[in-house]
């Protein structure tokens, strides 16, 4: 089975004296239960004493269910002949009151103590921030557990970067690549409609979930192009207004589906006051509306030279969501545009897409009002797209300079 690189990380931190709880975050779909059963299966042989209950489970619901499973936990660590517990919650946010009862338990144990880790997970990044800033600070390390990027899928299914690019990194719907209605079928209703229902509307409140639905298909169709959300309220009935738009489009961005990047710019205002362009955050989600075929879209051109931008622009945003110090935007300034910018490490980057050769004005312009970035151009006459999603940031952004 194949072992993503947060998994050694995990395994390091475990075999630690206790010291933070681990909570791992990331969309649904990518891995994070899987990720903690194989952490499990190679703990120390007889050193750990593991509960896993889910917030998913009969009867999650309220702060004595945890601190029932955390007691019980305590007593088979106490009969257990110095043997350690963990303790690995999964989707802990769906729990009323999680984030006391955690802390209520970590801290007694503390004081007491007794030997027990804890590793917390969860699919809504945003509600599990609210309940760790409010009760468990200084108590946790935060690991972000993203997308599968295209060496991984390409390592464990032989993905293809033209696959990747349509297909995008759901491990669990890999194998049905060569079925694409089949395909299309599943990532709507075991992940697009899962991370509504399941992440989103039950989890926040949403007065207008029809408008929510609306923003999100509308956002794919626009996939790599700036929208003002103004604009987009004339095509909506019953909109509200860009606040409602703004929050929802947060939201999406939080549960891992669609983000909304902003102009880049030295003024965090001006920033956010920007219309945003949209970006899916994983290539499955922009295919499954469509129409078109895999093999026909490979061959309009002026359409798969939109599915690359987005599936480098899907790439690059789940890196940044790995990296907090790290950001994603593009730049416009009149008829001049950057698809990407890419703030990394203390670097500044603008990455031009291109599925045409020419001149890459925008590029020049961009350079000239920022001097001190640098710039990439992404196309046959420049770094090749497949090279650049097989290639570490890292690596990429230390080859620009």
């Amino acid at each position: 089975m194949y072992e993503r690189s947060l998994l050694a990380t995990l395994l390091a931190r475990v075999n630690e004296p206790r010291r933070f709880i681990q909570v791992v975050v990331g969309p649904r779909q990518v891995g994070k239960t899987t990720l903690v059963a194989q952490l499990v299966d190679q703990l120390p042989p007889g050193q750990f004493i593991v509960q896993t209950p889910s917030g998913d489970d009969i009867g999650a619901g309220s702060q004595s269910w945890l601190d029932q499973i955390w007691q019980s936990l305590r007593v088979q660590v106490a009969l257990g002949a110095n043997r350690r517990g963990l303790l690995c919650i999964d989707e802990v946010q769906k729990v009323t009151g999680w984030a006391e009862a955690i802390k209520r338990n970590w801290d007694a144990d503390a004081r007491s103590g007794v030997p027990i880790g804890v590793i917390l997970t969860g699919s809504s990044r945003l509600l599990l921030q609210d309940g760790l800033s409010e009760s468990l600070m200084g108590r946790y390390e935060l690991h972000y557990l993203g997308h599968w990027s295209f060496p991984e899928m390409r390592d464990a299914f032989g993905f293809t970067p033209e696959q990747f690019a349509w297909f995008g990194g759901y491990p669990g719907a890999a194998t049905l690549i060569d079925d694409e209605p089949r395909f299309k079928s599943y990532v709507a209703q075991s992940i697009i409609e899962a991370s509504l229902n399941r992440d989103i509307f039950m989890l926040a409140r949403i007065d207008k979930p029809a408008l929510m639905r609306v923003l999100f298909d509308l956002g794919l169709s626009y996939s790599g192009q700036i929208v003002s959300l103004n604009k987009m309220l004339g095509q909506l009935v019953d909109a509200g207004n860009t606040t409602t738009l703004t929050r929802y489009l947060r939201l999406l961005d939080e549960a891992g589906l669609l983000a909304g990047l902003y102009k880049f710019s030295t003024h965090q205002l001006a920033a956010r006051a920007s219309s945003p362009k949209f970006q899916p955050h994983n290539m499955a989600l922009n295919s499954c509306g469509r129409t078109q075929q895999f093999h026909e879209a490979m061959s309009d051109t002026a359409q798969w030279g939109r599915v690359v931008e987005s599936a480098i622009g899907a790439q690059l945003l789940n890196e940044v969501r790995a990296n907090p110090s790290a950001r994603l935007s593009y730049w416009r300034d009149g008829n001049n545009e950057v698809d990407f910018v890419l703030e990394w490490k203390g670097k500044t980057v603008g990455i031009e897409v291109k599925h045409k050769t020419g001149p890459a004005h925008g590029l020049d312009a961009f350079a000239r009002q920022f001097p001190e970035a640098r710039t990439l151009l992404v196309s046959d006459a420049g770094l090749d797209w497949r090279t650049f999603l097989a290639t570490p940031l890292d690596a990429v952004v230390g080859a620009v300079g």
